[in-house]
């Protein structure tokens, strides 16, 4: 195999400005979470205000816990429906915090977006988090038709959200002998929560991660009387047969990097199409911001989905 690439000048003229502004503001692992929320849905967060989308909907669903309540936008004429997972370390993040990046999937995959709002630690650690992801998407399986007018679907997220995505997909498949997704979409997630040797050996460079804020999530997340590599925790250790296919997308400096890298290996071993792509570069969550590495990941992500037919 040969080497990446090395990183295009926008994308090291990005990398700089990050950590200027990251510089500026104390990392997620030394501020309360409900501080941290706050902070971010009143626009003081590193990188400003929200951008919301007017024509979103919210609707409730019956949750383990309560209604979980679902962010909902699409096209025109739909011909699918795409379940999303928010990232933010189990512990911070909403449906709402990445509405232009969801509206474009939704437009160039021609898609419904259905966000879930599910329960965050360390108020409500696992498995809250994970049980209402399931919980959604088994609403979604059974009610697509008759709400979408469609069951043609695809799921997926980004970070703790690719997490929630594939603990999904072993739930339905082990608990109700469902494989009602037609793709998944896993975005920079992180497989493995007892925590592979990128994210191990990263250190304390603050880089919209780092090891200390991921073991910090991790810990936010997770009861100590849970076994990290438990497969019902860290998928990258589960059966992965009979999974759909799956596009996994990573930066080659996200702390996460090799948690893609083991997860595609052994999604393909398992027998499943997957597919990798790997930018140089690339910071955790890069395919949020306005650089030419994440509107080229992006748009592979969408010709990924869009290669998937009925």
């Amino acid at each position: 195999m040969t080497p990446w690439p090395p990183a295009d000048p926008d994308t090291l003229a990005f990398n700089a400005r990050l950590e200027r502004i990251l510089a500026g503001v104390p990392p997620p692992n030394t501020v309360p979470p409900a501080k941290t929320r706050r902070d971010r849905e009143e626009g003081r967060g590193p990188f400003g205000p929200l951008k919301l989308l007017d024509g979103a909907t919210t609707r409730g669903i019956p949750g383990p816990a309560g209604d979980i309540a679902l962010r909902v936008f699409a096209p025109p004429a739909p011909t699918g429906v795409y379940l999303h997972f928010h990232g933010g370390g189990w512990t911070l993040g909403g449906p709402h915090h990445q509405d232009p990046l969801l509206w474009d999937l939704a437009r160039a995959c021609n898609v419904t977006v259905v966000s879930v709002d599910y329960r965050l630690a360390p108020e409500n650690p696992y498995p809250a988090g994970p049980d209402d992801c399931e919980a959604a998407a088994l609403w979604l399986a059974q009610n697509a038709a008759a709400e979408f007018q469609t069951d043609r679907l695809f799921l997926g997220g980004e970070s703790a959200g690719a997490h929630l995505a594939a603990l999904t997909l072993l739930r339905l498949r082990d608990r109700h002998g469902l494989t009602p997704f037609a793709a998944a979409n896993l975005t920079y997630g992180i497989f493995d929560l007892s925590v592979t040797p990128s994210a191990a050996n990263w250190g304390d460079r603050y880089f919209i991660l780092s090891t200390p804020i991921i073991h910090w999530f991790g810990d936010q997340f997770l009861p100590p009387e849970f076994r990290r590599r438990d497969p019902a925790i860290s998928p990258l250790y589960a059966n992965l047969r009979g999974l759909p296919p799956a596009i996994f997308t990573v930066g080659a400096e996200d702390p996460l990097l090799d948690d893609t890298l083991f997860m595609h290996a052994r999604w393909h071993a398992a027998g499943n199409r997957a597919e990798l792509a790997v930018y140089p570069g690339g910071a955790h969550a890069f395919n949020v911001f306005p650089i030419p590495i994440a509107a080229a990941a992006n748009a592979r992500i969408h010709a990924f989905l869009n290669s998937i037919r009925p």
